[in-house]
């Protein structure tokens, strides 16, 4: 397939499945993904570290300390003299993290109704619903489409009811047990309730929240909320990250008013084996307090993580573009330098995303990574076996070259490349082969025929030419050209280019008398073989080029085989290249010598001496 075609299509498949994951995460996520997400933001939360919370929020905790002294869990009387306490050193709210749904002993009740009248304050309420799990989906006509009904609310007592506002302390946690979100409305089938959080923020500030698409209102301060109107939650740090006191101290008379006045206090249980806590990325053990103090100073102060519908949109075309890029870069360029550039955009991507983390602005890592990492692999794997196959076919083109083109000199131009881009001068060897009568055959029996024909005797000549050390510079019609002395002249390459000679005439010869329908024809060969100084160089320009050579001994070579034919042998040879081939040579062990001749060649006025080769078995 076509490499640009094939990226065209691949850009297009990544895009949609990047365009798929991102519109499922603009309204209901995947849950796979959420999944991802939420181990991705630890890590990103642990590298950015604790920070400290705005001093707006402390926590009056029941502890062990507390539950040594006066018991667990507290009875009302002394929960009333402890919001009593509280109340006395005028906090801007008091919010108790505590379900008061059962009646207790009339006068502890009596007692805690009166505290809570004392000033302003919020009581806890619980939702329950059918699943586990509740499903939220985006809604952007309808803020309160997203949220999920409750099965059954867990309210507070009548009385402590109407002495204080409720919030639902409910949150949305993710497989592992963390709290990622808290959801600030709940809904039931005949009634909508705050979270605890914002009950106690709106009561704090003393306004009424408003609710819009994608954030929360509490007069001026615009809160934004993420599909549901949930309150995406991030930690300042460990246990105690936002200060907490003793229940034992306030019950003492010991609290400062430092811990209370002006400050939203939340009364909550710390006690050892209590249950109410969860894990986060700072602390296995946060009590569940602390996790309701945490999104309640997200609200009042605006410092929370920012994950609505625009940052949702933002990761989609982050999700969109991270995956076109890397597809293309794949696509660009698949070296070295092509590889650093693709991890260097991934770094660039962390760094940012890490840093909008940092600065409270939640984008998320796993749908870029899930839509870019899929397309990218597959796209790099298919890039890879389509190069293997272009590879194995360029071999073979290279080889099927190297079989018409000069074998042997592939090589030497890839180690080489200049090999020969100016004409060189040398001494060579050089051998002719043609047969004789083809012509008039191959009239006969059609190109087909032919071409099966042709195909056998070159592969006939290849093989002598490429055991002898030869390079065949050129085919012609039905014969060749083989020289011995490219790409380095040697000193046997007389004797080499002799012996291919008697190699040709031997198997030529079998050859043909394997063919019986050669025999009516009297289809015949003929070598010539001279040995001298060449010009070697390559023709052509870009690439369209080819390696010759020309000059007398070129020549001279060429006219040696109209010598053998004209008497009768197989192979005529010059005295140049008898003398290199020796005394000894394969040309006196398997034949006969008749000569030397002095003979004069066509277009050439000198005249040479000439040997003629008979084959011992003629």
């Amino acid at each position: 397939m076509n490499h640009r075609l094939l990226t065209v299509i691949a850009l297009l498949l990544a895009g949609l499945w990047a365009a798929a994951l991102g519109y499922t995460h603009l309204n209901a996520g995947s849950g796979f993904l959420d999944r991802i997400e939420a181990s991705l933001a630890d890590i990103r939360s642990v590298i950015v570290g604790a920070k400290t919370p705005p001093p707006v929020v402390s926590i009056v905790a029941i502890d062990d300390r507390t539950a040594a002294a006066h018991g667990y869990p507290l009875d009302r009387a002394t929960l009333a003299r402890l919001a009593g306490a509280i109340t006395a050193l005028k906090p801007k709210a008091l919010a108790i993290d505590i379900l008061l749904v059962d009646p207790g002993p009339e006068a502890g009740d009596a007692a805690l109704t009166a505290a809570l009248r004392g000033g302003p304050s919020v009581i806890a309420a619980a939702a329950t619903f059918a699943q586990s799990s509740q499903r939220v989906t985006d809604a952007a006509g309808d803020p309160l489409a997203a949220i999920p009904e409750a099965n059954q609310l867990l309210l507070p007592l009548p009385r402590f009811a109407e002495a204080a506002a409720v919030g639902i302390v409910n949150v949305a946690t993710d497989q592992t047990g963390t709290p990622r979100f808290i959801p600030l409305i709940s809904r039931s089938a005949d009634r909508l309730d705050p979270a605890f959080p914002l009950r106690v923020a709106s009561v704090a500030l003393g306004v009424d929240p408003t609710i819009e698409p994608d954030a929360i209102m509490l007069g001026k301060l615009r809160v934004p909320t993420d599909i549901g109107q949930r309150l995406p939650v991030t930690f300042y740090g460990g246990h105690g990250s936002i200060a907490t006191f003793s229940a034992a101290d306030a019950l003492d008379g010991k609290l400062s008013a430092d811990a209370v006045t002006g400050r939203i206090v939340v009364i909550g249980s710390t006690v050892t084996g209590g249950g109410d806590v969860f894990p986060t990325p700072f602390d296995p053990v946060m009590p569940g307090v602390e996790v309701m103090s945490t999104a309640i100073t997200h609200l009042v102060t605006g410092d929370g993580m920012v994950r609505d519908h625009r940052i949702r949109l933002i990761d989609a075309g982050i999700a969109v573009g991270l995956t076109l890029v890397l597809v293309s870069l794949i696509a660009w360029r698949r070296s070295t330098a092509g590889y650093i550039i693709i991890v260097l955009t991934l770094i660039v991507w962390a760094m940012i995303n890490l840093s909008a983390f940092a600065h409270g602005y939640w984008l998320s890592a796993a749908l870029p990574i899930a839509a870019a990492l899929p397309p990218a692999l597959i796209f790099a794997a298919a890039e890879l076996w389509l190069d293997r196959g272009r590879a194995r076919h360029f071999a073979e083109q290279s080889a099927l070259l190297q079989r018409i083109e000069a074998p042997g000199l592939g090589e030497w131009l890839a180690r080489d490349p200049n090999f020969l881009a100016a004409p060189v001068r040398q001494n060579a060897a050089v051998i002719f082969i043609d047969l004789s009568g083809f012509t008039g055959l191959s009239e006969n029996v059609g190109p087909v025929a032919v071409s099966e024909m042709l195909s056998g005797f070159f592969e006939l000549i290849d093989e002598e030419a490429r055991a002898h050390g030869g390079a065949i510079t050129s085919f012609m019609g039905d014969g060749a050209m083989i020289l011995f002395g490219l790409p380095e002249p040697a000193n046997d390459d007389g004797a080499r280019a002799a012996a291919c000679a008697v190699s040709l005439c031997e198997r030529t010869r079998a050859w043909l008398q394997a063919h019986a329908g050669f025999a009516p024809k009297k289809i015949g060969f003929k070598v010539g073989a001279h040995c001298g100084p060449i010009v070697a160089s390559r023709l052509g320009t870009g690439d369209r080029q080819q390696i010759t050579a020309a000059g007398d001994t070129i020549n001279v070579g060429s006219r040696l085989m109209e010598v053998a034919a004209r008497h009768g042998v197989e192979l005529a040879l010059s005295a140049e290249i008898v003398r290199a081939a020796g005394p000894d040579s394969v040309l006196t062990q398997s034949g006969r010598m008749e000569g030397p001749l002095e003979t004069a060649l066509r277009g050439r006025a000198s005249r040479i001496d000439v040997w003629l080769w008979r084959s011992r078995t003629l």
